[in-house]
């Protein structure tokens, strides 16, 4: 058996933006969220760092939702699984020029929930509605 699964909660850096695959012409979703993690140093002072998640948003419906709701600064929890996209890169120029091989990794968001206090919640969409990609499933407000 095997797992690939992720979930983050952070806030959106930039606001989501709409992209096309170059092998098939499908339309995705992208949005960077960051994450923070803090920790106690050897002299007993708190560092942190501030760690930035690619989120791609394939499915239609989930897409349109993340465009139409979720903006730089708002608090979302993102669920999903881990994609890894391989490129080669020219190294140098001339005949000889190597290339390099380069992994990026990022989130296949099947969930996107927004957390923003004190904002109505538009309808949510699930991964159970994805499946499907009909009608969504809405969820219930964080009671924090």
């Amino acid at each position: 058996m095997y797992l690939n699964s992720a979930t983050i909660v952070g806030f959106v850096g930039a606001d989501p933006e709409q992209r096309q695959a170059r092998n098939n012409g499908a339309k995705f979703t992208v949005l960077s969220v960051a994450t923070q993690r803090s920790w106690k140093n050897a002299q007993d002072e708190w560092s942190s760092k501030t760690e930035w998640h690619r989120i791609c948003i394939f499915r239609p419906r989930l897409a349109e939702y993340v465009l139409q709701s979720i903006k730089k600064g708002s608090h979302v929890l993102i669920e999903g699984s881990l994609i890894s996209s391989t490129y080669e890169k020219a190294n140098g120029k001339g005949k000889k020029a190597a290339t390099a091989k380069i992994t990026s990794w990022s989130i296949r968001a099947d969930v996107v929930r927004k957390l923003d206090r004190g904002e109505p919640e538009p309808e949510a969409i699930t991964s159970t509605a994805q499946a499907s990609d009909e009608a969504p499933e809405t969820t219930e407000r964080a009671p924090f």
